[in-house]
Parts: C-alpha cells; sequence; structure tokens
C-alpha cells in the first residue's frame, strides 16, 4: 500500500502595501534546503514549478554576485528573473534583489531566512516591492500558484539530498 503525499502550503501574506510574506515549513534539514536554494542544478529541478523547462540557473553567491533564472513555457514564452545579492549568511539568510524581466521596474528586495526545529525547516521569505501597485501585479500574475508548486518541488529535491 502506498503511503500518503502530504502537501505542504507555503502562507502567503500582505503584511503592509508594498510586502508579500511567504513561509513555509520543509520537511528536510535547512542546510539541505539551502543547499537546494542556491546550487544551479538543484534550482533547475523546482525552479519552473512544472511550468516549463528551466533553460538557465546562474549563481554567483557572494555579496555583490549576481544571479538569473530563465525558463521556457511549453508555448514557447520565455520567462526570466534576476538579481544581486546583498547580504549572505550561509545555511541562515539571503538577501537579494529579485526583477522580473517583462516588469523590470518593478524590482522586489527579497530577505529569505531558514530555520530548522527537530530536523525541518520554516522558510520565510518577505517580498518588499516599491508600490502597492508593483505588489498587487505581483499578486495577479499567478505568481502564489506557482509559488506553491515550486516550493513543492524545492522540498523533493532537499529530501532527495539525504
Amino acid at each position: 500500500m502506498a503511503a500518503a503525499t502530504h502537501r505542504s502550503e507555503a502562507n502567503v501574506t500582505l503584511p503592509t502595501d508594498e510586502q508579500i510574506a511567504i513561509q513555509r515549513e520543509f520537511d528536510a534539514p535547512k542546510h539541505l534546503v539551502y543547499k537546494a536554494w542556491t546550487t544551479p542544478e538543484l534550482v533547475r529541478r523546482w525552479w519552473s514549478a512544472k511550468r516549463g523547462e528551466v533553460t538557465s540557473a546562474e549563481i554567483d553567491l557572494r555579496v555583490g554576485g549576481r544571479w538569473r533564472y530563465t525558463m521556457v513555457t511549453p508555448d514557447g514564452f520565455e520567462v526570466a528573473f534576476h538579481g544581486e545579492y546583498r547580504e549572505i549568511a550561509e545555511n541562515e539568510r539571503i538577501v537579494s534583489t529579485e526583477v522580473y524581466e517583462g516588469a523590470p521596474e518593478n524590482e522586489a528586495l527579497d530577505t529569505v531566512t531558514f530555520a530548522e526545529a527537530a530536523g525541518k525547516t520554516t522558510v520565510n521569505i518577505l517580498m518588499m516591492l516599491p508600490t502597492k501597485q508593483a505588489r498587487d501585479a505581483v499578486l495577479a500574475s499567478g505568481m502564489e500558484d506557482g509559488l506553491q508548486d515550486a516550493l513543492e518541488l524545492l522540498e523533493q529535491v532537499a529530501r532527495s539530498l539525504v
């Protein structure tokens, strides 16, 4: 008999007019979640959220370093994001900019923290956007559905590293 699968959902809230807060628990230790978050070949396995094929995952993981992820959807549309790392505390915290190349005026500042308790990791993501309109555009883009699926895949990738 197959074990029932449990899908953990990310909790998405709007603390201010310019912020999106995301929290999700992963059934994996934080060093593995962090590794899956920051290793290009692992990012390729989860970032597309099964909505296309990741064609590039470039990560220069250092303060001032840049990252860029691209994917192509089944209908041929390219989706690309990039940013620059502002703070890095290995296995603890990453602060970086995030730019959707289709709307570069809406640059976000993302703070991602990793906290472990009893072998499980809680990831908190705080996106700070320039305006309420930019925040609302991100929400209207379908970001939350893609995020839920991507984080589910991230957990699978992190667990596969045990």
